[in-house]
């Protein structure tokens, strides 16, 4: 299962909703319900990383997964 970050938005100029990936900026997809733009973008990513897996071209690290390091500090 993938663990990219996905995001449904309503896009008024298209007068539909958008589901985007944070992962994959130039990748869309627009439906007419919520449900249907995010399962819409989900087939979009799957497709888009297996042809880069077949081309051997190196695949957007999934944010979830990453590891950072270093120091958080707030001032009060």
């Amino acid at each position: 299962m993938d663990k990219y970050t996905y995001r449904v938005t309503w896009a008024e100029e298209d007068g539909e909703y958008v589901g985007l990936c944070a992962e994959f900026p130039s990748l869309s997809w627009l439906a007419e319900t919520p449900e249907f733009a995010f399962k819409g973008i989900r087939q979009v990513v799957e497709d888009a990383v297996s042809d880069m897996e077949a081309h051997n071209e190196s695949v957007p690290k999934q944010i979830a997964t990453k590891q950072y390091s270093g120091k958080f500090m707030v001032r009060s």
